[in-house]
């Protein structure tokens, strides 16, 4: 074999493939644009509900910075500890109040999730850490002083209080809707935007109740299986054909809980706001002589409260209410119920 021949069956060893670090600069930048058209694209597909809260809170970034000479894309631990320090000050949800502890938090998160998404700000891992352990220092504080801000965590709505509530529904179009709305909106634990986005055709009948179409949800959308109650007067599956047929929706894709005219109560052709989901529930509250004051998120966290006290899984109750499995604010409803279930004292006093 001559040396050009044994040079040819040589095996030839492939360059190595140039890092992105090395490309050059026009490679950079495209691929630049590759990575923020994708987070872009993933970020217009959330729900509308989170994307006018983001921009909400982008707005109240902005007038922070335009206060405090801020640039504007200046996201850092530094400005963001300035940023919680100024809404500290800020007028509150109602006169004479300040900006709620929780309010600023998502105020935080929304700054930073719209840096990085909206205007393809590089913010360092953790750049939110030390404005949360901040926000801390100023709660305790807080408390310290006997200050209180905000609403409050919403009251939970029981099984007695729907009983009260169905009682004092009158009987016409609107005591027959407000009654279906409170009661499936606790079945399926929902949050108010997801019952304002429901179609006649979200609710499937099935031979063991409805089958819930939750499609429109701020976490994930979910099938909840709404079994018949065994109370017919709080059964919601019961409670939902009646408003059905009291209506006579025409179409399927027509909104499941609609309007009435606040003059004549008849049937209008829109469909609630997630807002008048929830004085819809203030309203049975008020109607049934309670004095706790719901809100419309008082039958989401009532239907956990219940469900845990008759010894269902945390599994089971996430799933029915769509709950991130590792969500602080459904642990914390548990943990009322677990309390006295799982106590220290039991068995030694």
């Amino acid at each position: 074999m001559t040396e050009s021949q044994k040079a040819a069956k040589a095996v030839v060893t492939p360059a190595a493939p140039a890092r992105p670090e090395e490309c050059d600069a026009a490679t950079r930048a495209s691929l630049d644009h590759i990575d923020h058209q994708a987070v872009r694209a993933v970020a217009d597909c959330r729900p509308e509900r989170t994307r006018k809260g983001y921009a909400q809170d982008w707005a109240s970034w902005s007038k922070f910075c335009a206060d405090s000479g801020v640039p504007l894309l200046a996201v850092a631990p530094g400005t963001l500890v300035m940023f919680v320090e100024w809404l500290w000050t800020q007028p509150g949800w109602k006169k004479d109040t300040f900006t709620a502890p929780s309010t600023i938090d998502r105020r935080i998160s929304g700054t930073v999730v719209s840096a990085r998404t909206e205007h393809g700000v590089k913010l360092e891992e953790g750049v939110a850490r030390l404005v949360r352990n901040r926000l801390r220092q100023l709660v305790k504080e807080m408390e310290a002083n006997g200050e209180t801000r905000g609403r409050g965590q919403a009251p939970p709505l029981l099984v007695d209080h729907l009983v009260r509530i169905s009682a004092a529904c009158p009987d016409n179009l609107m005591g027959i809707r407000d009654r279906a709305l409170v009661l499936m909106h606790f079945a399926v634990a929902g949050r108010e935007h997801e019952l304002a986005a429901n179609r006649v055709r979200d609710y499937a009948d099935n031979p063991g109740g409805i089958q819930a179409d939750m499609r429109v949800s701020k976490i994930r959308p979910r099938v909840v299986p709404v079994p018949y109650g065994t109370c017919p007067s709080i059964c919601p599956v019961c409670a939902w054909q009646t408003w059905k047929d009291a209506a006579g929706p025409d179409d399927p894709d027509d909104f499941a809980w609609r309007r009435l005219h606040s003059r004549w109560h008849t049937v209008m052709e829109g469909g609630l706001q997630p807002e008048s989901i929830g004085d819809v529930i203030t309203r049975a509250g008020v109607r049934a002589g309670i004095e706790i004051r719901f809100s419309g998120h008082s039958p989401r966290r009532g239907l956990a409260t219940s469900s845990r006290l008759k010894g269902h899984d945390q599994i089971v109750i996430a799933k029915q209410g769509g709950w991130a499995p590792h969500s602080k604010v459904f642990a914390g409803y548990l943990e009322v119920v677990d309390q006295w279930e799982d106590n220290a004292l039991t068995g030694v006093l």
